[in-house]
């Protein structure tokens, strides 16, 4: 029983100095809480105007037909720009489009590789193959896609296209 006292005795004690330390954090934080409350009172204009201050959003939003504060600063709208149309070369053109169907023969097209394929075309004469390159081309071997189904390919990147295709094949 001796030992059950000492532990009873030791548990009281840490209790008690834990409940002098609670009152005493209570008392400090209601004695500070009282000095900020004498600086500013919740009724006065300046602890308002605190208030107001600190809630204030960072910015604004303003809807079509709202009025803008002359003293706000504004935004001017700014006018949305063209897009950049890159023109692309030949080759550019060749390998982004042609080389898919020319290079490997696909759907009987001329391989750019082999100038044997190409000698009967050339002689039709350049308008020729611009206008199978630029409408499309239906022959005994197979199809010709307009513009080679790249559409967002203009006439002059297709014809420059045509123009390095032949260029090569008759080297």
């Amino acid at each position: 029983m001796k030992r059950d006292q000492k532990f009873y005795d030791m548990y009281a004690l840490v209790v008690g100095v834990l409940a002098i330390i609670a009152l005493a954090i209570y008392i400090g934080v209601t004695k500070l809480s009282d000095i900020n409350q004498g600086v500013y009172t919740v009724d006065s204009a300046e602890y308002q105007a605190a208030v107001t201050d600190r809630i204030q959003p960072l910015g604004q939003v303003y809807l079509t037909g709202d009025s803008i504060n002359a003293e706000a600063p504004q935004v001017m709208e700014a006018e949305p720009a063209e897009p950049v149309a890159t023109v692309l070369s030949g080759p550019q053109v060749y390998n982004e489009a042609c080389n898919i169907c020319h290079g490997p023969g696909i759907g009987g097209a001329p391989q750019i590789s082999d100038p044997s394929l190409w000698t009967t075309r050339i002689a039709q004469g350049n308008d020729t193959l611009y206008q199978h390159a630029l409408e499309g081309y239906t022959g005994e071997f197979g199809y010709m896609p307009p513009k080679g189904a790249r559409m967002d390919l203009s006439d002059d990147e297709v014809k420059g296209a045509v123009d390095y295709m032949v260029e090569t094949a008759s080297n």
